[in-house]
């Protein structure tokens, strides 16, 4: 864990909240919505800083990460690949087996309603397999 100014381990939580903020542009308010719809869909989900550096969300299991890019917030669901997505939200990593991810560019417009839809389902599957 990075250390913060006081030289106390930061949390998870301020770590992800730094991101969002350093990110400065309209992927900082993606990683944000993103995360706020998280949080509103599943209020047990604890947060975690994965992989040097990438938001990872959890109930029961990963739910998904959040990583930014130069062009796009990714948010990958561990185990998108089980989950129905009467949306079509999934638009990235389709081939794959386990994962299915959003990819968000700037402009996009994210279905909330769907979005915690997924989210809730993927703490459902989390409960049920694992």
């Amino acid at each position: 864990m990075k250390k913060s100014k006081s030289s106390r381990p930061q949390s998870p939580g301020e770590l992800i909240s730094e991101r969002i903020a350093d990110l400065g542009d309209w992927r900082g308010d993606a990683l944000a919505r993103v995360r706020a719809l998280i949080k509103l869909a599943a209020p047990g989900v604890t947060e975690e800083w994965k992989w040097r550096g990438v938001p990872t969300w959890y109930q029961d299991g990963m739910i998904c990460t959040g990583e930014s890019y130069k062009d796009k917030i990714k948010v990958t669901f561990a185990k998108g690949a089980a989950l129905k997505d009467p949306s079509k939200l999934f638009n990235s990593s389709l081939d794959g087996n386990i994962r299915r991810a959003i990819d968000l560019h700037e402009g996009d417009t994210l279905n909330a309603s769907a979005f915690k839809a997924l989210v809730k389902a993927a703490v459902v599957l989390n409960k049920t397999k694992p």
